[in-house]
């Protein structure tokens, strides 16, 4: 983790709450199965705002149950 954070894809999480497929999802969504993939596994670096859209829309979901952000470790501890 670095010093500023991350951000949490919960992607994943979401698609098991669902109970869709990848396969589904990638054809509603109209993205690329290997697109879905990488944000399952938060492989990401840029987020796309359109695609965001997108799984929200198709997951029936708010962004916040999307991304999450998670602050970083508290250095002043180890000092």
């Amino acid at each position: 983790m670095n010093e500023y954070g991350t951000i949490k894809i919960k992607l994943d999480e979401l698609i098991k709450k669902a109970g869709i497929s990848k396969n589904k999802l990638s054809h509603r969504a109209e993205m690329q199965r290997t697109q879905i993939n990488n944000y399952c596994k938060n492989q990401i670096t840029r987020l796309d705002t359109d695609v965001l859209a997108r799984l929200c829309t198709v997951l029936d979901c708010k962004i916040e149950d999307l991304i999450e952000f998670v602050p970083p470790e508290d250095k002043s501890d180890e000092a």
